[in-house]
């Protein structure tokens, strides 16, 4: 796999590098950690702070979801490592305004410990944080406490950082996180690997002519391989995956995000997305707003997640209002 890079050790860094430098209206770098990024005008006396974070490779999320309406910074890891904690409270300590502090991520065992340890750092400095686990990824567990968070982070976050945005309290942000993470479930499907820069080695391998659904982004195994189907016939079982663990129907309103793993072109995905809205459409639910695109990659793996987010009214507002980001923009 032929890659853009320099040294491949240097990477993450020459990547935030360039990524601050592209945006300066939207981020910087803090100069007491490398690895923490802050949003140049959304923290503010008063409000809550919304931190998320992760391995690198999933571009554009992490960093590239800080601004407003969003996070007001991110503690940024290796290739798909997570971050340490050093980095989590330099971020928490600079966009603290007094109002207490959100940790979203999704739920790995390494960011688990690493942002756990942060909130301790952070209660020694006086800091208020509370903690939201995203775990949307249908196929990675039975139980929803001990699923990965994958693409639904994106929708999650963005129904968090709106709370944020609008003044409310850290008690009613951590709620409606929360709230946002039991409405949203995501099943994804691979189709080719990504290849890590440090290695050079693929993350998975696949039959030219077989792809596997319930793959995680970083490669760990899903729950049925077997030959490729056609883009309808994928959809469905993504689909009824998601519907078996979440039902939806007639009257019910929900946001759904096609997200793209890193290489899989914009017509694949609409043709995906046309699937799902069709299937929808049968059961009576009402898509309120939809998304199409790489918002959680997997470096250049092949393939795509859906997510579906069952709406009420008050997920529906914060999933509506603004944002302004590097990478995100919504009016």
């Amino acid at each position: 796999m032929k890659k853009l890079i320099n040294a491949p050790n240097s990477v993450v860094d020459e990547m935030m590098e360039g990524y601050a430098a592209a945006y300066p209206q939207y981020v910087r770098i803090l100069p007491q950690n490398k690895r923490s990024i802050v949003s140049v005008n959304t923290a503010r006396p008063g409000k809550v702070g919304i931190v998320i974070g992760g391995g690198s490779g999933h571009e554009p999320a992490s960093l590239g979801l800080i601004g407003k309406g969003l996070a007001d910074g991110v503690a940024v890891g290796n290739v798909f490592a997570s971050p340490p904690p050093a980095p989590i409270l330099e971020v928490t300590k600079e966009i603290h305004g007094g109002a207490g502090v959100v940790y979203l991520y999704g739920n790995y065992a390494g960011d688990c410990m690493n942002f756990d340890m942060a909130v301790e750092l952070a209660g020694f400095e006086d800091i208020r944080v509370e903690t939201v686990r995203v775990t949307d990824d249908v196929a990675s567990a039975s139980s929803s406490e001990q699923r990965r968070g994958i693409a639904g982070c994106f929708l999650v976050y963005k129904a968090a950082g709106a709370a944020a945005n609008k003044g409310l309290s850290l008690d009613e942000v951590v709620r409606l996180a929360t709230h946002a993470n039991d409405s949203v479930r995501t099943m994804g499907v691979g189709l080719s690997p990504c290849y890590l820069p440090q290695t050079g080695e693929p993350s998975f391998t696949l039959g030219d002519d077989e792809m596997e659904i319930g793959l995680g982004i970083h490669g760990e195994p899903g729950v049925m391989r077997g030959p490729l189907q056609t883009a309808d016939e994928v959809a469905r079982i993504l689909f009824d995956r998601i519907m078996e663990d979440m039902p939806m129907g007639t009257g019910e309103r929900a946001a759904v995000l096609v997200n793209g793993l890193g290489s899989t072109p914009q017509m694949q995905l609409f043709i995906i997305y046309r699937s799902i809205a069709k299937l929808l459409e049968e059961r009576g639910v009402q898509i309120h707003r939809s998304y199409v695109g790489e918002y959680v990659t997997s470096l250049e793996m092949g393939g795509c997640s859906v997510s579906i987010m069952k709406l009420d009214d008050e997920l529906a507002e914060l999933i509506d209002e603004p944002a302004d980001c590097a990478m995100f923009v919504q009016v």
